[in-house]
Formats: structure tokens, C-alpha cells, sequence
């Protein structure tokens, strides 16, 4: 923390409360350098992580929609809730790491259809058939013939 008042970058904390709404800690530092003393506060970064939809609107990334998504998908398949979490949480970490805390449900789609079709092929040419909006048979065909030249290769 630099000192508002010399902008030395080290203190010490001197005192530390929190308020009565639990949602913030007061903290009463003293500079090392020229031992002037400043509060602080600190809360939870409360900017919510984003989703992109293909028609461009924005929505709260909702973590529950991802999660009724793939378990829809996996559905009587021997995929763990464990598994389905880590999938969700690779996903949040994506938007975490992502500077504009934004991300595409197009992404979001793709990183969960690769991660499908390592986990359970079925799951994933469920999912797919879904998140790519298969509007013929010909086109699910499509899918499930890549999948088996894949699975060849």
C-alpha cells in the first residue's frame, strides 16, 4: 500500500475492524518512512463476470446455467458432479483471467464441447447438438461422423 502521504510502499497495520455489515475491513495503517497513519478499506471486488451472447447482449455470468447445461447433457452418463464442477470452474477461471472480466458464450461453448469429448462422447455430441443448433438430421450425422474419424485418427 503506498502512503498517501510520502508514497513509501511499506506500512504496518495497526488496526483492523470490520463493519457491521461484514461487507468491508477498516484498516488503520502507519507509514515505515515517515510514520504518518491512513485508513484503509477493503471489500469483495463486486464487478460481476459477463457473457457475450451471439446476438451481442450482455448477461451476468451465472455459474448454475452452465452447470444445468452440462448436466443436462450428461444426463444418466457416467460423468461425476466433481468432473461437471471442474468444468465450470475452468470456465470461471477463463473469465477471471480475462481483463474485461467479459466473455463470449461462444467460448464458453467451444472450451466445454472440447472438454466434453475427452470426458464422454455421448455428453459431448449431446451438448453439441444443443449449443451448435443442429436444425437437421444431416447435420447431427455431420458431428457424429467427425467424431468417429476422429476417434480412428
Amino acid at each position: 500500500m503506498l502512503c498517501p502521504f510520502c508514497g513509501h510502499k511499506e506500512d504496518k497495520v495497526i488496526d483492523s475492524r470490520e463493519s457491521k455489515e461484514a461487507d468491508v475491513i477498516r484498516r488503520r495503517r502507519e507509514c515505515l518512512s515517515c510514520s504518518r497513519r491512513f485508513t484503509t478499506y477493503e471489500r469483495i471486488d463486486e464487478v460481476p463476470y459477463m457473457v457475450v451472447k451471439k446476438d451481442g447482449r450482455r448477461e451476468k455470468f451465472e455459474r448454475q446455467k452452465v452447470l444445468a447445461g452440462l448436466l443436462r447433457a450428461t444426463e444418466k452418463r457416467p460423468v461425476s458432479m466433481s468432473k461437471l464442477a471442474q468444468l465450470v470452474d475452468e470456465v470461471e477461471s477463463k473469465l477471471a483471467e480475462n481483463p474485461d472480466r467479459e466473455i463470449a458464450t461462444t467460448a464458453i461453448g467451444e472450451t466445454l464441447m472440447e472438454r466434453l469429448r475427452t470426458i464422454d462422447k455421448v455428453a459431448y455430441v449431446r451438448f453439441a447438438s444443443v449449443y451448435r443448433d443442429f436444425q437437421d438430421v444431416e447435420a447431427f450425422l455431420g458431428e457424429l461422423n467427425a467424431l468417429i474419424r476422429q476417434k480412428r485418427s
